[in-house]
């Protein structure tokens, strides 16, 4: 229970490996904050799972690739403790194509909302981390940063700069006391990759050590290890969490 009363927040945390990752917090005892966009079925499964944990979830509907849906994240999990301890930057989207026939707005919105969240939620976030000079910023990357994939420009462009802006902020942050390091997913059984074809999902599969899909809690295993004090001595490093895939 290593993070009991610990204040999480978890963007895109409603489906899929967010939703793992606030059940896990919320198993250990954390007040876990969960931002989703529009799936309010999804919202109320999710809180309603959480009821008997050891702790809690709450879910909040804000848009975190602007700045008043960050600001109001960040401010409604700090509103009780004023501050927060760890935060999780999971929401992403794919939109697929290949580049010389991808339409303009699958470009702009996948960079727009895989890109834009890390700015605005660390932005604020660590402004309710600074004071008690402690903290955990998570940022969700994929092995698409690392091995490139047909049809995925614009998601492995928004993945490795995710994993960029991770080291530059854990400079600016280490002497605060506060750690940024990455989680890098490999291809984890969610609705996602759900909707890839089956000959690339074999594909990938055949070509990793294990040969098999992860799933969103062996993600979320490794992110609260990163939150953890076990952890206290890393900061700007990429774990890569694929099966053997890179």
């Amino acid at each position: 229970m290593e993070f009991r009363d610990k204040i999480v927040v978890v963007t895109g945390g409603t489906r899929g490996i967010g939703r793992a990752i606030s059940l896990a917090f919320a198993s250990e005892g954390a007040q876990v904050f969960a931002a989703y966009v529009s799936n309010d079925a999804a919202a109320l499964s999710l809180a309603d799972e959480a009821v008997d944990l050891p702790g809690s979830i709450t879910v909040v509907k804000a848009d975190v690739s602007t700045t008043d849906g960050a600001q109001s994240l960040i401010n409604a999990a700090s509103q009780t403790a004023g501050h927060i301890d760890v935060l999780v930057n999971n929401a992403g989207i794919v939109k697929d194509g290949f580049l010389a026939m991808m339409a303009e707005d699958d470009w702009d919105s996948v960079i727009r909302t895989n890109l834009n969240p890390l700015f605005h939620c660390c932005k604020w976030g660590v402004r309710k981390m600074l004071a008690r000079r402690s903290g955990s910023i998570i940022n969700i990357s994929s092995v698409s940063a690392f091995t490139g994939a047909v049809g995925q420009t614009n998601y492995a462009a928004s993945k490795g700069a995710a994993i960029s802006f991770t080291k530059s902020l854990s400079r600016e942050l280490g002497p605060m006391g506060i750690r940024v390091n990455a989680l890098v997913a490999g291809l984890i059984s969610t609705d996602m990759t759900a909707g890839l074809k089956q000959d690339i999902v074999d594909r990938i599969v055949i070509s990793s050590a294990l040969g098999r899909l992860g799933t969103p809690e062996e993600v979320a295993n490794a992110v609260l290890f990163l939150a953890s004090e076990r952890a206290s001595y890393i900061t700007g490093q990429s774990l890569i969490v694929d099966g053997g895939i890179v």
